[in-house]
C-alpha cells in the first residue's frame, strides 16, 4: 500500500552527488519546474536498499556547458527554449536526508531511523506523500494538540505537550513575525492536554482574557478558551477595568519583600555600578532584611546620605547615585510599603489546584517593572517547588505538577553577564530537576547565554535576519548550514522552523488558523460554551 502511494507522487529527479554531512545534490528532471519547488519541503529518495526522507534546503540553476552562462542562446522561439531547457540547462536541488524509512519488514516495524548513510548514485527523488509525513510525525487524534502543517500539505504536525514540558523551550523571531501567536498556541496545547500548569508573565496583556491577531483584530485568549483552568492576576487593576477584564487577584508587592538580589538583577536597566549593587547588601544588614528599601528611600538630603555612607563605610557618591536610581521605583504603584495579601501564596494556591496563572502587567510595560516582578516571584516560587520536590523524594509522596514559566524579552534575564546568577539561568540548567521549566520568547536569541541556549529542548523559530541570531538559534544542530538557508527563507508571518526534542526531525510549518469560531472550538472553546450553557440552565432552575 505504501509503495503504491509512493509512486503516485511526482518524480523530481535523481541523486548525482553528495555526502552524509552536507547532504545530496539532485538533478531535476526536465518536466520538473524549478519554480514549483521551495526550500523546507520534504522529499523521499528511493535508494537501492532503503528509502530516505529529507528536506529541500536549496534550489539552484545549472547548465551542462558553462559557456551558456556567458552567451545565452536565443530562446524567443518556444520550441528552441524547450529543447535547451531539456538538454543543456537544468534545475538542481540540495536535499538534507534526515531519516531512513526502512527497506525491509523489520525496519518498517521499528519506524523511521536516523540517517547514517547516503543513497546511491542516480537514486530517484520524489515529493514526499502525506502518508510519508504522517508516518514520520505520527497521526493526530481528534483531541490531541497540533501546531500546524508542513508546507503545501494537510498532515498535522503534533508537538507532544508532555514531552515538551520536560525541558525548557524557546520561541524566537524578529519583531512582527508572530512569536506571541506561537507562544499562545503552545500554552493552549499544554492546557488542553493537562501536561503542566503555567505561570505566564504577560508583559503586553496578550495571554489572559484577549489578545491581538497579526492583522490587528481582537482574538480570544487563554481565559476565554479555558475559563475554569485559567486565572488572571493583574498588577494594574485600573488597566484591567478599562479593558473590561475580570481579574482573579490584584498583585501588590511590598518594599519589605524586595531583597538585594532582586535589585542586583536590575543593574543594567537601572544603570547601577557594581559598587552600587553591592551596597544594597550592606543596607540590608544595616536596616534589616525587610526594612532596608523603605528605610533607605526615607533618607533625604545630602547630609543624611553622607552620614549613612560614613556609618556603612561607603563612598557618598555611590550611595547618592543608588538613592536616585531606586527612587524611580516609587512610580510603580503596585509597590507598596506592605502588601495587603501575599501574591506568591495566592499564585501557588491556584497552581496547586491545577489552575494556570497569567499575570498581566497593564500599563507597566517597561523592562524594569517586568524584570523586577518576574525575577522576584520566580525566585520564591522556584524555592517552594524545590522544597516540595525534595520532600516528595524523601518521603515518597506525590510530586508537584510540572510548572512552565513563560517570560518575554528573555535575553534581559539570560544574557551572559547575569545568566549564572539569575533564577532563570538556574532553571534552564536544572533540566526540569525540580519540575520547573521555562518557555522563553525573544527577538534577540544572540543575547542569550550560549550555555542556556544549549539547554533549550525545542526551538520554534520564525524569520530571523540577523546573522548572529541565526547562529545562536542553530548552535549544536546537525545540518546547521543547510537549516540556516531554510530559516532565512521563511515567510514573515505564519511560518516557523521547529526543531529539537519535541519533533523527530526539523520541520517548517504553516501554523494553524487562530481566531475563527471553528478554531476556538478545536482549541478548547467548547469548555467555555458548555460552562455558559450550564450557568444559564442553573439560573433558569433558580426561577422555577
Amino acid at each position: 500500500m505504501m509503495e503504491e502511494t509512493l509512486h503516485k507522487e511526482q518524480r523530481l529527479g535523481m541523486v548525482v552527488s553528495g555526502s552524509l554531512t552536507k547532504g545530496v545534490e539532485v538533478k531535476l528532471d526536465s518536466d520538473a519546474s524549478v519554480e514549483d519547488i521551495a526550500v523546507g519541503r520534504y522529499v523521499t529518495i528511493e535508494g537501492e536498499k532503503r528509502r530516505f526522507f529529507g528536506m529541500i534546503t536549496d534550489v539552484a540553476l545549472d547548465a551542462m556547458d558553462p559557456r551558456l552562462m556567458i552567451n545565452p542562446p536565443e530562446v524567443s522561439d518556444p520550441f528552441i527554449a524547450e529543447v535547451v531547457a531539456g538538454t543543456s540547462t537544468f534545475g538542481r536541488i540540495h536535499v538534507l536526508p534526515m531519516l531512513t524509512l526502512g527497506g525491509d519488514a523489520l525496519s518498517l516495524l521499528e519506524g523511521p531511523q536516523r540517517v547514517k548513510t547516503v543513497p546511491s548514485h542516480f537514486s530517484v527523488v520524489r515529493e514526499a506523500s502525506e502518508q510519508d509525513v504522517g508516518w514520520v510525525f505520527g497521526q493526530v487524534e481528534e483531541r490531541q494538540f497540533w501546531i500546524g502543517t508542513p508546507l503545501d500539505m494537510e498532515t498535522r504536525v503534533r508537538l507532544n505537550p508532555e514531552e515538551l514540558v520536560k525541558r525548557c523551550n524557546g520561541v524566537f523571531g524578529k519583531t512582527g513575525t508572530g512569536k506571541t501567536f506561537l507562544a499562545r498556541l503552545l500554552l493552549i496545547g499544554i492546557i488542553q492536554e493537562n501536561a503542566a500548569v503555567n505561570l505566564v508573565f504577560d508583559m503586553h496583556s496578550e495571554y489572559g482574557w484577549e489578545g491581538t491577531s497579526e492583522e490587528g483584530r481582537k482574538v480570544k485568549s487563554l481565559k476565554q478558551l479555558f475559563p475554569s483552568k485559567v486565572a488572571v492576576f493583574a498588577l494594574d487593576e485600573e488597566s484591567a477595568r478599562r479593558r473590561r477584564v475580570s481579574t482573579d487577584f490584584v498583585v501588590e508587592i511590598g518594599y519589605d519583600e524586595i531583597e538585594p538580589e532582586d535589585i542586583e538583577m536590575l543593574r543594567e536597566t537601572l544603570n547601577l555600578t557594581e559598587a552600587s549593587a553591592q551596597a544594597t547588601y550592606r543596607l540590608a544588614r544595616h536596616f534589616g532584611e525587610g526594612d532596608w528599601l523603605e528605610g533607605f528611600l526615607s533618607v533625604e538630603g545630602r547630609e543624611q546620605i553622607n552620614e549613612l555612607a560614613k556609618g556603612l563605610g561607603e563612598h557618598e557618591a555611590t550611595l547618592a547615585a543608588l538613592r536616585r536610581r531606586l527612587d524611580s521605583l516609587r512610580r510603580l504603584r503596585f509597590l507598596v510599603p506592605h502588601a495587603r495579601d501575599n501574591a506568591i501564596k495566592r499564585i501557588l494556591e491556584y497552581l496547586d489546584r491545577g489552575i494556570n496563572v497569567v499575570l498581566e502587567f497593564g500599563r507597566y510595560t517597561d523592562i524594569t517593572a517586568y524584570m523586577l516582578v518576574a525575577n522576584l516571584l520566580t525566585r520564591r516560587i522556584h524555592a517552594q517547588y524545590r522544597e516540595r520536590m525534595e520532600r516528595a523524594m524523601g518521603e515518597d509522596i506525590a510530586k508537584p505538577k510540572p510548572l512552565v514559566i513563560t517570560i518575554e524579552e528573555a535575553h534581559k534575564f539570560l544574557n551572559p553577564d547575569i545568566a549564572r546568577q539569575t533564577i532563570f539561568g538556574t532553571i534552564a540548567r536544572e533540566m526540569r530537576k525540580y519540575h520547573v521549566t521555562l518557555l522563553v520568547i525573544d527577538q534577540r536569541p544572540s543575547g542569550i547565554d550560549g550555555e542556556v541556549m544549549s539547554q533549550i529542548g525545542t526551538k520554534i523559530t520564525c524569520l530571523l535576519d540577523d546573522e548572529r541570531d541565526i547562529e545562536s538559534v542553530l548552535t549544536g544542530v546537525s545540518g546547521k548550514g543547510e537549516l540556516k538557508e531554510v530559516l532565512s527563507k521563511l515567510d514573515t508571518r505564519q511560518q516557523a522552523l521547529i526543531f529539537g526534542h519535541a519533533v523527530p526531525i526539523p520541520v517548517v510549518v504553516r501554523t494553524r488558523e487562530y481566531g475563527s469560531p471553528q478554531s476556538y472550538k478545536e482549541l478548547g472553546f467548547r469548555e467555555a460554551i458548555e460552562l455558559k450553557k450550564k450557568a444559564e440552565e442553573e439560573t433558569e432552575d433558580l426561577w422555577r
